[in-house]
């Protein structure tokens, strides 16, 4: 911590960022007992301004943040901190406290990254209905089943993406590919393969080709 520099009151502004989206969650602060305690137990820990005092992320909700990487600015005076969130970020309930759009640029027909970050949140769904297994989930009846009913509904689905897009209907094309992207979400979680690293392979294709 000698390379970092607190302010006047011994604080130190924190990013806290989805290290799955890299969204950003929420902006805190921390002095250097609360940065010690997140380093020591792997949480986030910061310290209350308002009430004086630290406080552990998600010790009274249970929305805790895992710390999956801590980093800090060239100049020593901020940090970023990657995190794995049990739930929403928000008092509101909300994911990130960073909800409300003051200016957007029109993006076409992108997808935006907040519009991408589904994708993280379902995978976490599908892992939680693979650990609880609760009666009655969809997804909970194809765990069950195993690999052969899943790898045949993602033939399926497969199929009927390809013949909605055969028929020019957009529609119905929507569907279909969204029920892929689902049923191959459960796949990679049979198969323990987390989508970053799916998603890591795009990226090092992508920056093959600049």
């Amino acid at each position: 911590m000698n390379n970092l520099k607190f302010d006047e009151n011994g604080l130190i502004p924190a990013v806290v960022q989805d290290s799955a989206t890299l969204e950003v969650l929420t902006v805190a602060y921390m002095n250097a007992e609360s940065l010690e305690k997140s380093i020591a137990s792997g949480e986030t820990w910061f310290y209350s301004r308002s009430r004086a005092k630290l406080w552990h992320k998600g010790a009274t909700s249970g929305n805790t943040q895992k710390i999956v990487e801590l980093r800090y600015d060239c100049d020593g005076d901020a940090l970023v901190v990657l995190v794995e969130p049990a739930g929403p970020a928000c008092h509101t309930g909300a994911v990130s406290c960073f909800s409300e759009k003051l200016v957007e640029a029109a993006s076409g027909n992108g997808a935006s990254a907040s519009d991408l970050q589904i994708l993280s949140r379902l995978e976490k769904v599908i892992a939680d209905r693979e650990r609880d297994m609760p009666e009655g989930a969809y997804t909970t009846y194809l765990f069950e089943k195993g690999v052969d009913k899943i790898l045949k509904k993602v033939g399926e689905e497969a199929s009927e993406v390809i013949i909605a897009a055969k028929n020019r209907d957009a529609e119905e094309l929507k569907w279909e590919a969204a029920d892929l992207m689902y049923h191959l979400l459960v796949l990679l979680r049979e198969q323990n393969l987390p989508l970053k690293e799916v998603l890591g392979v795009l990226e090092q294709r992508h920056e093959g080709k600049k």
